[in-house]
C-alpha cells in the first residue's frame, strides 16, 4: 500500500498509517435492522483500506481508486467554518462530490464529537467492493476511515461507538437512511461466522461459526441499489408510520411522539417487540393498506424515526411495510434456531430445508413491499431451480431494489450450483457480475 501511496501523493518523510474494513452479506435481516429486528450478517472478503499521511498545509486531498479514479480536495478551515451540529452547512460542502461526503464526514464528526485538532492529511481510498451492490460498500469506507483516524490520533472508542458514529455520518453528512447493521458488521464480524446483531439498537450475540460443508454465497444482479433512493425511504417510512398508528391505538399522542423517551413507549419503540399474535388480534385489521402522507399527518402527525419525513403528496404501503418487519424478525429467529442444528445430523436435512424456506418469504416480503426487482427474481427463480443440487435458498438483500441475491448451499456439489448460476446468468443477460464467496 506505500508504494500506491507514494504513486499517488509522492515521497515524503512522514509515516503512512493505514486501516481496513470489510463489506457484508446481509444473510437475513435486511430493511428490518430498522424496525428494532434481529439480524444475521457476515463479511465478505472484499474490503476498503484507507491509508494517510500528514501534510503540513491545512488542506484535506483525497483520491480514490477502485471502480473510478476519483479526487478531491478541501480545506480544514473551510471545515472548521461550519458551526458544530450544523448538517445543511456540512453537506454543501459535496453538491458535485457526494463520494467525498463519505470521508470527510468522518473527519467532521470526529472533530464534533472527539474534539480533534485536525490538520492537513494526505488521504487514500483502494477498494474492491463493488458500489450499489448491497454488500455496504459504503459502511467499509466510514469504518475504515474512523479506524485509520483512531490509529492516528489515539483515540479511545469504546463498546459499539466507532461503529454509530460511521451510521450518523451515512445518515446525517451522506444522506442515507442505513440502519446501523452494516458498520457493525463491518467493524465487528469474523470470517466464516454469522454476526448476530439485535437492532434495538445495537445489541451484538454471540458470533455463529459457519458449518465447514455450509457457503453463503452472493450473486451481484448487476442492478445498481441505493440507500438514498426513494422506494428504499419510502418503505422505510412507511413502517415508522405503521409504528405510530399502532401506538396511537395503544393510546399514545402521536402528534407529540418524538418527544417521547423510547423506553416509555409501547414495545419499546420497535416495531418487532409485537408478537404476531398479539397483532393479529388487536391490529391486524387495523393498518390501512396505504396512505397519503398529508393525511397520515393530519390523523397521526409524527413519526420517531429521524432520518426520514413524510412525503405529504406520497402514498407510502404501511401495512406492506410493517407486516414485513414484524414476520421478518420471526422468520430470522428460527432461521438461527435452524442454523444451530446444521452440525447435528439427524436434523441437518430439515434444517436446510427450513432456513431455504425462511429466505424464500423474506424475499417475497420485499417485494410485497416494493423493493423487489426483476433480476434479482431472476436469480431466485434460479436458484430454485436447483434444489436439488445442493442450493438452499436465496433471497434479495440489503436494502432491496436490486444488489445482490445471498444463496445459501451445501457442500462442493452446491458452490458449484451457485457458480453455474452466475456462468448462466452472465451469459443470458451479457454482463459481467460479481460473485461473493
Amino acid at each position: 500500500m506505500s508504494k500506491t501511496f507514494i504513486d499517488n501523493f509522492g515521497n515524503a518523510d512522514k509515516k503512512i498509517f493505514t486501516a481496513f474494513a470489510h463489506g457484508r452479506m446481509d444473510v437475513m435481516g435486511g430493511i428490518a435492522d430498522y424496525s428494532g429486528s434481529l439480524v444475521l450478517q457476515m463479511p465478505i472478503a472484499e474490503k476498503t483500506t484507507v491509508s494517510i499521511r500528514k501534510r503540513e498545509d491545512n488542506l484535506l486531498i483525497i483520491k480514490s481508486i477502485g471502480e473510478e479514479n476519483l479526487s478531491f480536495k478541501v480545506s480544514i478551515d473551510e471545515i472548521k467554518s461550519i458551526p458544530v451540529g450544523n448538517y445543511a452547512l456540512a453537506q454543501k460542502l459535496f453538491t458535485h462530490h457526494k463520494w467525498a461526503s463519505y470521508i470527510v464526514g468522518c473527519v467532521i464528526l470526529l472533530m464534533w464529537e472527539k474534539k480533534i485538532d485536525f490538520t492537513g492529511f494526505e488521504i487514500l481510498v483502494e477498494s474492491n467492493i463493488p458500489i450499489g451492490k448491497g454488500v455496504s460498500s459504503s459502511a467499509a469506507l466510514e469504518v475504515a476511515t474512523l479506524k485509520v483516524f483512531t490509529e492516528y490520533f489515539n483515540i479511545t472508542f469504546s463498546g459499539t461507538e466507532l461503529p454509530t458514529l460511521a451510521q450518523k455520518v451515512e445518515n446525517h453528512i451522506v444522506q442515507a437512511p442505513c440502519g446501523l447493521m452494516d458498520q457493525l458488521t463491518s467493524y465487528f464480524g469474523k470470517p466464516n461466522h454469522l454476526l448476530p446483531i439485535t437492532c434495538q439498537p445495537d445489541i451484538l450475540h454471540d458470533l455463529l461459526p459457519i458449518p465447514e460443508d455450509v457457503y453463503f454465497m452472493g450473486i451481484d444482479s448487476g442492478v445498481k441499489h441505493s440507500v438514498a433512493g426513494n422506494a428504499y425511504g419510502k418503505v422505510r417510512t412507511a413502517a415508522f408510520m405503521g409504528y405510530s398508528i399502532l401506538a396511537n391505538l395503544q393510546g399514545i399522542d402521536t402528534k407529540n411522539i418524538k418527544n417521547i423517551p423510547r423506553n416509555e413507549l409501547p414495545q419499546k419503540g420497535y416495531l418487532t417487540n409485537l408478537k404476531i399474535p398479539y397483532f393479529k388480534f388487536n391490529f391486524g385489521k387495523s393498518l390501512p393498506i396505504s396512505m397519503k402522507g398529508q393525511d397520515f399527518i393530519d390523523q397521526y402527525g409524527e413519526i420517531i424515526d429521524d432520518v426520514t419525513t413524510i412525503n405529504p403528496s406520497e402514498i407510502y404501503p404501511i401495512m406492506a411495510s410493517s407486516k414485513h418487519a414484524i414476520f421478518e424478525n420471526l422468520r430470522i429467529n428460527r432461521f438461527k434456531i435452524n442454523f444451530k442444528n446444521l452440525d447435528k445430523n439427524l436434523l441437518k436435512v430439515t434444517a436446510c430445508k427450513s432456513m431455504g424456506s425462511f429466505m424464500t418469504d423474506s424475499h417475497q416480503s420485499y417485494t410485497d413491499c416494493g423493493l423487489g426487482s426483476e433480476k434479482t427474481d431472476e436469480l431466485v427463480r434460479m436458484a430454485k431451480s436447483k434444489v436439488l443440487q445442493g442450493i438452499q435458498g436465496a433471497r434479495i438483500t440489503g436494502g432491496g431494489s436490486g444488489g445482490t441475491v445471498c444463496m445459501m448451499c451445501v457442500g462442493e456439489k452446491g458452490k458449484q450450483a451457485v457458480r453455474d448460476i452466475w456462468n448462466e446468468y452472465q451469459e443470458k443477460n451479457q454482463i459481467e457480475v460479481k460473485l461473493f464467496g
